[in-house]
């Protein structure tokens, strides 16, 4: 039986199919999205999505669509779907699945009278290319289908809508047509493993719609060209391969790289394979040489802050060291550069946000774990000490380390400089500086890591600050309530119930002592803990804000101030495990059974970026998110250690 897999009643119900979607990647940056019943919801979605570097450095909507339509004794029957105004689905091609199954690669399934049609996509690991395998499993007589390609031609940040501007030409190729709309952009090829009929006939198609952004307060309606259509006969048992890409396909060989793709994919048929293939997704190779991860889909960029936290679980709990070592490989560097000359990395957003460098050794530092210290020690040992001399040496534009051992963050009230970045009229939302209590817990444990890698040696300095935060650090952050401030600027103490604190639990590494751990914890398990992640501010703190919809501003302002977050619980479950040990195993595992739910839910297989902080807990936000991913795939594999143990 297939783990993902949705029948009719689900499929037809478009209140519960057009809430789930489907991300498909490469390692260039490029995607497929849509619903599971292919009717896009959002500006985001298309078959062919991907960089187009010479415009600019955002994604682009190529293909958005392609309607099929299945022709016997003159009937036809189109298998499309999209959304109108009033509410107006067409041509309602979601009527004729009979189920949908995702296990190795997306497929679905249609029933036309006698007539058993199924498609399977795949989208290329290293081209610009979506492939969709098209079977008539069963037909009783003659069978023709149709192909009716939507073209959209823009930034996935805008809209487009019917003009005279764009170029209506075709180009003939091999078993298909290239076009290209306007320019500036690539040809978009269009291509058959067989022999096809293209019959010219442009129009446009108007007011499209897309829920989604209407939700989030944004222009939802959009003009698509269609060029005309493809038809093809197609016998019992046949299967027709289409190619849309960047580059023109080789017809004959489309079957051969179908099915090396198909090969090449983890087969989704539990929760960690699931999350394993999402990892995956998040690979980014815009070089050859080069390797990073992506924060998110459908809208994020390289951030310095999400590769860190997320790369031991996207790498290393999937047993996939060497990625992690190319990707340490490639942006090392760039914060040796920042730490140099000060400059700003092309690729990697945010490198001079003030905790990069210690999310960098922390991931170091589970590396060594599963490595050994020696081997990293080996690899990584010179940038961990460069790190940390260099906040030492006070070089650090927005990070001092005072003579209590702590180190002050500046700026955090002008500019945000957490990872809890959300802004309102250029002001961060939730204003954080001074003594930052996830900082400091990081930096005790960077220092304590760094005299580790030294079998246990520490200069003078580094031992004499550890010894200074061993007091400091509880005396600054532990109140009378037995949790830790969030932050703490001189007179100014922030009383809010945040997650930061879990930090200082979880880490490897830390100054607080085993009943100051316990206390902690046990305010978050109380005010924070939800079954989809860690709330950003306890409901009984001033401006809770569970629930993060709405337009951008109000989305801005609920961000971090009740939201709940996966990695977040990744950390918190760790910090149990620290706390509890082997006796704290079964309370992990019960409280990853509503993470896995999510598996089939809002888009299939991966984690969104946030969560409801009030029931139902409803996903928000990207569609996949590289730090949920990866601290829940850490926490699948300390358990599997727990276990075998």
């Amino acid at each position: 039986m297939s783990y993902l897999k949705f029948d009719k009643t689900v499929m037809i119900n478009l209140e519960e199919s057009l809430t789930r979607e489907v991300l498909r990647t490469n390692r260039v940056g490029a995607y497929h999205s849509s619903t599971v019943v292919d009717c896009n919801t959002r500006k985001y979605h298309g078959l062919l999505v991907m960089p187009v570097p010479s415009l600019d450095e955002d994604n682009h909507v190529l293909l958005s669509s392609l309607d099929e339509t299945v022709i016997q004794h003159g009937a036809e029957f189109n298998l499309g779907l999209h959304k109108y105004g009033e509410n107006d689905f067409s041509p309602k091609g979601h009527k004729y699945i009979r189920e949908y199954t995702c296990d190795t690669v997306p497929r679905t399934l249609y029933r036309v009278g006698g007539v058993i049609f199924s498609k399977e996509k795949v989208f290329s690991q290293y081209e610009n290319r979506i492939m969709i395998k098209y079977t008539l499993e069963d037909a009783h007589s003659a069978t023709t289908v149709r192909f009716r390609p939507f073209l959209a031609f823009r930034n996935v940040k805008d809209l487009t809508y019917a003009n005279n501007n764009l170029n209506q030409g075709y180009t003939e190729v091999t078993n298909g047509i290239k076009m290209c709309l306007y320019a500036g952009y690539p040809d978009l090829f269009m291509q058959f493993s067989k022999k096809v009929t293209f019959v010219y006939e442009p129009r446009w198609y108007y007011g499209i719609e897309y829920p989604k952004e209407q939700e989030r307060g944004y222009p939802y309606k959009e003009d698509l060209f269609v060029p005309g259509y493809f038809e093809m006969p197609i016998k019992k048992g046949e299967s027709v391969i289409f190619s849309g890409g960047d580059s023109q396909a080789a017809v004959t060989r489309l079957k051969s790289l179908y099915e090396t793709e198909v090969q090449s994919r983890t087969p989704r048929t539990n929760f960690f394979n699931c999350l394993k293939n999402s990892a995956q997704q998040f690979y980014f190779r815009p070089k050859t040489e080069d390797a990073y991860l992506l924060a998110g889909y459908p809208w994020f960029k390289v951030r310095a802050r999400d590769l860190f936290v997320s790369a031991p679980g996207c790498t290393l709990s999937i047993d996939d060291p060497v990625r992690f070592e190319k990707i340490m490989s490639t942006c090392l560097p760039a914060l040796s550069a920042f730490m140099r000359d000060g400059v700003e990395d092309k690729v990697i957003k945010e490198i001079g946000e003030p905790d990069v460098l210690l999310w960098a050794i922390w991931a170091i530092q589970q590396y060594a774990k599963d490595m050994g210290v020696e081997k990293a020690g080996g690899l990584y040992k010179g940038f961990v000490e460069e790190a940390v001399q260099y906040i030492i040496d006070q070089k650090h534009p927005s990070l001092r380390v005072m003579d209590n051992g702590l180190v002050f963050a500046d700026g955090g009230k002008e500019k945000a400089i957490s990872w809890m970045n959300s802004t309102v009229n250029g002001k961060p939302v939730v204003p954080r500086s001074g003594y930052l209590v996830e900082f400091n817990a990081l930096w005790y444990n960077a220092l304590c890591f760094l005299k580790e890698m030294n079998g246990g040696n520490a200069s003078e300095r580094v031992e004499g600050l550890i010894k200074a935060m061993d007091i400091s650090f509880p005396n600054t952050f532990v109140n009378g309530y037995n949790y830790l401030f969030d932050y703490v600027n001189g007179s100014l103490v922030d009383w809010s119930v945040r997650p930061n604190m879990i930090f200082a639990v979880a880490l490897p590494y830390s100054p607080l002592t085993r009943m100051q751990k316990r206390a902690v914890l046990d305010i978050v398990t109380k005010e924070l803990l939800t079954p989809k992640g860690i709330r950003s501010l306890s409901p009984k703190s001033e401006g809770y804000h569970p629930y993060c919809t709405g337009p951008q501003a109000e989305r801005d302002l609920a961000y971090h101030q009740g939201t709940a977050w996966p990695w977040l619980l990744g950390f918190y479950l760790e910090a149990y495990l620290h706390v509890f040990g082997k006796s704290g195993v079964a309370f992990v595992e019960r409280m990853l059974i509503s993470i896995e739910e999510e598996m089939s839910n809002h888009c299939i297989g991966t984690l969104s970026e946030t969560y409801d902080g009030n029931p139902p807990f409803t996903a928000r936000g990207a569609i996949s998110f590289a730090m949920n991913v990866g601290l829940i795939l850490r926490i699948l594999d300390i358990l599997k250690k727990y276990n075998a143990e």
